[in-house]
Protein backbone atom coordinates (compact mmCIF):
# COMPACT_ATOMS: atom_id res chain seq x y z
CA UNK A 1 0.00 0.00 0.00
CA UNK A 2 1.14 3.67 -0.59
CA UNK A 3 0.57 6.17 1.54
CA UNK A 4 1.14 9.82 1.12
CA UNK A 5 3.36 11.58 3.49
CA UNK A 6 2.95 15.59 3.28
CA UNK A 7 5.94 17.52 4.47
CA UNK A 8 5.72 21.60 4.58
CA UNK A 9 7.83 24.72 4.47
CA UNK A 10 5.16 26.36 6.68
CA UNK A 11 7.17 26.46 9.70
CA UNK A 12 10.04 27.90 8.15
CA UNK A 13 8.63 30.14 6.02
CA UNK A 14 6.46 32.03 8.65
CA UNK A 15 10.28 32.34 10.77
CA UNK A 16 11.34 34.19 7.73
CA UNK A 17 8.67 36.66 7.49
CA UNK A 18 8.41 37.09 11.25
CA UNK A 19 4.51 35.29 11.77
CA UNK A 20 2.89 33.72 14.45
CA UNK A 21 1.09 30.15 13.86
CA UNK A 22 -1.88 32.79 14.86
CA UNK A 23 -0.85 35.39 12.28
CA UNK A 24 -0.42 32.92 9.37
CA UNK A 25 -3.73 31.63 10.30
CA UNK A 26 -5.61 34.95 10.31
CA UNK A 27 -4.26 35.75 7.02
CA UNK A 28 -5.81 32.63 5.50
CA UNK A 29 -8.91 32.57 8.01
CA UNK A 30 -8.29 29.31 9.40
CA UNK A 31 -7.71 28.33 13.27
CA UNK A 32 -4.63 28.42 14.98
CA UNK A 33 -4.46 24.91 15.56
CA UNK A 34 -5.00 24.28 11.42
CA UNK A 35 -1.39 25.78 10.76
CA UNK A 36 0.23 23.33 13.71
CA UNK A 37 -1.47 20.58 12.70
CA UNK A 38 -0.30 21.55 9.01
CA UNK A 39 3.22 22.14 10.14
CA UNK A 40 3.39 18.68 11.96
CA UNK A 41 2.30 16.39 8.68
CA UNK A 42 -1.41 15.48 11.02
CA UNK A 43 -3.44 17.24 8.25
CA UNK A 44 -3.69 17.57 4.28
CA UNK A 45 -5.01 21.15 3.53
CA UNK A 46 -7.77 21.97 0.56
CA UNK A 47 -6.38 22.99 -2.30
CA UNK A 48 -7.78 26.89 -1.77
CA UNK A 49 -6.20 26.84 1.86
CA UNK A 50 -2.90 25.54 -0.26
CA UNK A 51 -3.26 27.99 -2.62
CA UNK A 52 -3.89 30.98 -0.19
CA UNK A 53 -1.26 30.19 2.49
CA UNK A 54 1.22 29.43 -0.66
CA UNK A 55 0.03 33.32 -2.19
CA UNK A 56 0.71 34.83 1.25
CA UNK A 57 4.28 34.11 1.32
CA UNK A 58 4.86 34.58 -2.26
CA UNK A 59 5.48 31.09 -3.16
CA UNK A 60 4.05 28.35 -5.41
CA UNK A 61 2.18 25.58 -3.74
CA UNK A 62 4.64 23.00 -5.03
CA UNK A 63 7.12 25.29 -2.75
CA UNK A 64 5.50 25.29 0.22
CA UNK A 65 3.65 21.63 0.48
CA UNK A 66 6.11 18.57 -0.37
CA UNK A 67 4.36 15.31 -1.12
CA UNK A 68 6.83 12.17 -0.73
CA UNK A 69 5.02 8.72 -1.51
CA UNK A 70 6.21 5.77 0.80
Amino acid sequence: MISSIMKTRIKELRARFGMTQEDLAKKVGVRRETILFLERGKYNPSLKLSYDIAKVFGEKIEEVFIFDED
